[in-house]
């Protein structure tokens, strides 16, 4: 090995450790922007409780089409749509951590939600679900 491979070698080690460090500092700087100061993250047992509320309520979904156990009449289309946006809201504010994430994103999911709440009622509205002497829950 010559003097000129050797000097050769230290540039590139010198220029190598610059850009890691630069990288891993940029990176940081990028997570930290996205990310609300003081708050931590979700355990595992926050997940499995949330699993757990989750199957509970779609249980309790299964369960509304067993007429034959319990009639729900008029209470059956407000009480799924209940559920619906409540599993709705626990799946976006904790398995896609919008619970800990900037609150514009958050309130850009409750404005989704309501809109495709308001357009579904409508829609039911339109076509005199509520009104219907055929519909049953009505």
């Amino acid at each position: 090995m010559n003097d000129t491979d050797t000097i050769t070698t230290a540039v590139i080690d010198d220029d190598m450790s610059g850009v890691t460090d630069d990288h891993d500092d940029n990176h940081d700087d990028w997570h930290d922007a996205g990310h609300d100061d003081g708050h931590g993250h979700a355990t595992t047992g926050d997940y499995v409780k949330i699993a757990i509320i989750l199957a509970v309520i779609t249980g309790i979904e299964v369960f509304t089409y067993f007429e034959s156990v319990l009639d729900w009449g008029a209470a059956l289309v407000p009480s799924l749509i209940v559920m619906m946006i409540l599993k709705f809201y626990l799946v976006a504010m904790w398995f896609m951590h919008l619970k800990y994430d900037n609150k514009i994103f958050k309130q850009l999911f409750v404005t989704g939600l309501v809109l495709a709440v308001v357009v579904y009622l409508l829609t039911l509205t339109a076509f005199e679900f509520w009104s219907n002497p055929a519909n049953p829950f009505a």
